[in-house]
């Protein structure tokens, strides 16, 4: 995992990178497109679905571990609640 920020891509989000979406899920990067901005795409780890694609600077998605994955996959719904709670502010990040 090599991490390159750049003022578009804070992250510094590269393909082959897993990182969490808008819609809280773990995707795996299969492109970066700095064209208009940066924008990742990838397959969805949850259910497949792509291209699912996210604004590196406005959509603020965030690395995560192999690790947790699975245990994402197990519960999305309950994940999704927790982020958002996290961040609105009301839990640890």
């Amino acid at each position: 995992m090599s991490e390159i920020p750049t003022p578009g891509n804070p992250n510094g989000i590269q393909v082959g990178d897993i990182y969490e979406d808008c819609s809280f899920h773990p995707v795996l990067c299969t492109a970066v497109d700095e064209v208009a901005g940066t924008v990742l795409s990838g397959v969805s780890l949850i259910d497949g679905s792509s291209p699912r694609s996210c604004d590196a600077l406005h959509c603020g998605p965030v690395r995560i571990r192999v690790e947790d994955v699975m245990a994402i996959k197990q519960e999305l719904e309950g994940y999704a609640r927790r982020r958002m709670e996290e961040l609105r502010g009301g839990g640890e990040p």
